[in-house]
């Protein structure tokens, strides 16, 4: 179970079965449940019938009433976080639930180590609400059968669904204590991230160790299922965890990106312009040359090498658009966009390269996205072709 902090987009197909909203929040069944919900029933299914023999076919009805009661729970657990993060004016954007359990979406905040916890561990403490609640019924003996079996299985799932949770590491909801504490000793979030993510695959390599490992090295016989389970969970951890690293890593590069600090110096020339004029303010093809419409807004850039290849006798008469490739439709930014904005931006223009204007609208710069994209990552573009 997670929750994550996203800009918003609009609802698609690719979230799953609409369920409604609780509280105003969408809730969404995705279709990986239904993997988990298979693999409940087949595996609890015959352990039914073993326990329950007179109901022949329907012990695999009642398995599937207990991915159904997990799945509740999950949305349970889920609801704790959303209507926690409601508190301190969070908007949460969806909840999903999934082949993993389930995961919170919300829209973007501002967050506080504090804060972050008490939503975190809103998540486990509901679990643990639901198996205190289940605990009297079960040890009281209201129930026998089948609904005794359920309520028994579902306490104990519910208690450990807290307990996993609350393990410190990402994209567990104890990686949040993690990420809080070191957030709050440093005063960087992303160190915090980073810290639970490793913790996080930390605890994804001890239980592999721990269910897998050890038995192996004491010659006990493996318990397909539970290894089979073990490896998803460890991977899903993996996975998470990496992801936490990851996107800590490029978050803290983003005071890198600027689009005054990334681009190449530029000029603008208008449209009308010939070879002749782009040589009179770029004779070595630096400035970098970029054309404007009569409104003055950006349109191509110029090709260096093309304005070069055109013969002295005919600069004069070869207009500047000959020389050029267009711009996409919009692709120009203020020099003073920087960051996530800047980011957020680019990603929904076409092309990778953009004029640089200044607060009059003149052109100060191209900035390309390769130099956006090493800045985030650190990674020069890597070169293909042969030499």
């Amino acid at each position: 179970m997670s929750s994550s902090s996203t800009p918003h987009h609009a609802a698609t197909k690719k979230d799953g079965i609409p369920l409604g909203r609780i509280a105003g929040i969408r809730v969404y069944l995705a279709y990986s449940w239904f993997v988990i919900a298979g693999f409940t029933v087949i595996v609890y299914g015959p352990a039914v019938l073993v326990q329950f023999p007179y109901l022949g076919m329907g012990a695999y009805l009642v398995a599937l009433c207990y991915a159904l009661l997990l799945a509740v729970s999950v949305l349970v657990h889920e609801l704790a976080h959303a209507l926690s993060a409601k508190a301190f004016n969070w908007p949460t954007e969806k909840i999903v639930l999934n082949l993993w359990g389930g995961h919170t979406q919300f829209e973007s905040f501002t967050s506080s180590p504090g804060r972050a916890v008490i939503v975190a561990m809103a998540g486990p403490a509901s679990n643990f609400v639901l198996a205190g609640i289940l605990a009297p019924v079960v040890f009281g003996g209201v129930f026998d059968g089948v609904v005794e079996m359920l309520a028994n299985i579902l306490m104990w799932a519910n208690l450990l669904i807290g307990l996993f949770n609350v393990l410190p590491g990402m994209p567990l909801d104890g990686g949040r204590l993690v990420e809080s504490a070191v957030w709050k000793a440093t005063g960087s979030q992303d160190k915090g991230a980073i810290a639970a993510g490793w913790s996080g695959r930390g605890i994804a390599i001890a239980l592999v160790i721990w269910v897998i490992g050890l038995p192996l090295l004491r010659g006990a016989p493996l318990d397909i299922n539970l290894m089979l389970i073990t490896v998803l969970v460890c991977g899903f951890l993996w996975m998470g965890a990496s992801s936490s690293i990851n996107h800590a890593k490029l978050r803290s590069r983003l005071y890198l990106v600027s689009a005054a600090g990334l681009a190449e110096r530029a000029v603008g020339v208008p449209n009308s312009a010939t070879v002749a004029d782009v040589l009179a303010v770029s004779p070595a093809g630096s400035p970098a040359v970029v054309i404007c419409g009569p409104d003055g807004k950006p349109q191509g850039v110029v090709d260096a090498g093309a304005t070069a290849a055109v013969p002295a006798e005919a600069a004069t008469t070869t207009p500047v658009t000959a020389v050029a490739h267009a711009l996409a439709a919009g692709a120009y930014v203020p020099e003073w966009s920087k960051g996530q904005e800047l980011i957020q931006y680019l990603a929904r223009l076409e092309g990778g390269e953009y004029a640089v204007v200044d607060h009059n609208g003149l052109v100060t710069g191209l900035l390309r996205q390769q130099a956006v994209v090493t800045a985030i990552t650190g990674k020069e573009a890597r070169r293909s072709g042969r030499a």
